[in-house]
């Protein structure tokens, strides 16, 4: 995701491969399997994050038990996957939120990336609370509010002030400065991860206790701990340009494809269905629940997802 999600901290993060061989380090190296020139490989970014764990998941299941590919997964963050991408490092990129200094550098600069049309889903990243608070505190929704209940929401690591729990700190979001310049009495707290972030809502909320987080749809999480959003200040075309100046609400995105333009013309049935993969937030969200909440390998429930759904996946598949 861009500023507006979880754009990575490139100098910040460490690059996993992971591969049927073993781990490898992508900094230095890449997969055995990506550019590889008239072989029936593919390689896949897959970002951290559940969702995107879910399309690589069915893309990969497809892509080798009916076009016989064989096909690699790579686990590196957001800006640099683009980089990856670029260099032929990995072969597509099946979820991205928005990068658009990447765009004009790959895509419209150096022409090593082109585009593979809408995922099908969009995103949107916002303040969420539980809903049992917001039904007995209606007024919560609304940001101007959230100083009366600053008490409520404080915690031993929010220093005195109301906790606004974000994922990792090796993501960059806007909420750092929409706390400074919304004037809120509120201290970002950093869980560590999505995997951790999800374990702590659950623990408030097995305990009804009331929080206040970041958060972003789709997610599975919402089927098992219903939240509500906030209502920040109106997104506007640009009100994000400058980040320390936000105060704004995070837009929704039509969550796109990319891939490797040497890729993209020379991949064969492989190119093919990789652009014509798109499917709707349900069928994401069914897929992540599987995996997260059921603890289905990616491929179990890629396979059960499948199984129940060739009127759609049909479809994606070269004629």
């Amino acid at each position: 995701m861009p500023r507006t999600r979880l754009a990575a901290l490139a100098a910040a993060v460490a690059l996993t491969a992971l591969t049927g061989c073993g781990a490898a380090d992508m900094t230095s190296q890449s997969s055995p399997y990506a550019d590889a020139k008239d072989s029936r490989t593919v390689t896949l970014s897959v970002q951290s994050w559940v969702g995107a764990q879910a399309n690589v998941a069915v893309a990969r299941y497809l892509l080798e038990h009916e076009l016989g590919y064989r096909v690699d997964t790579v686990q590196i963050d957001e800006v640099p996957a683009w980089d990856a991408l670029s260099q032929g490092r990995v072969d597509a990129i099946l979820e991205d939120w928005g990068h658009p200094d990447q765009e004009r550098r790959y895509i419209d600069e150096k022409g090593t990336i082109t585009r593979g049309g809408d995922l099908g889903v969009t995103g949107h990243i916002g303040w969420f609370v539980p809903t049992y608070f917001a039904e007995k505190h209606p007024d919560v929704t609304e940001w101007k509010n959230l100083n009366k209940y600053a008490d409520e929401f404080r915690t031993a690591e929010s220093g005195g002030k109301g906790q606004l729990l974000d994922g990792s700190p090796s993501y960059v979001t806007n909420d750092k400065a929409l706390v400074d310049n919304l004037d809120l009495d509120y201290q970002v707290v950093f869980a560590g991860s999505e995997a951790a972030q999800i374990t702590q809502i659950e623990q408030f909320a097995k305990e009804e206790k009331p929080f206040l987080s970041y958060w972003y749809k789709p997610q599975w999480l919402f089927e098992k701990v219903p939240m509500t959003e906030v209502r920040l200040p109106a997104y506007e075309e640009g009100c994000d340009a400058e980040p320390e100046k936000v105060a704004c609400a995070y837009p929704h995105t039509p969550l796109q494809k990319f891939l490797n333009a040497r890729f993209a013309d020379g991949g064969g049935d492989a190119a093919a269905f990789l652009k014509k993969f798109r499917w709707t937030t349900d069928m994401q969200n069914d897929v992540a629940l599987m995996i997260a909440e059921e603890k289905l390998s990616p491929e179990e429930a890629a396979g059960r997802w499948v199984k129940g759904n060739e009127a759609t996946w049909r479809a994606w598949l070269p004629s």
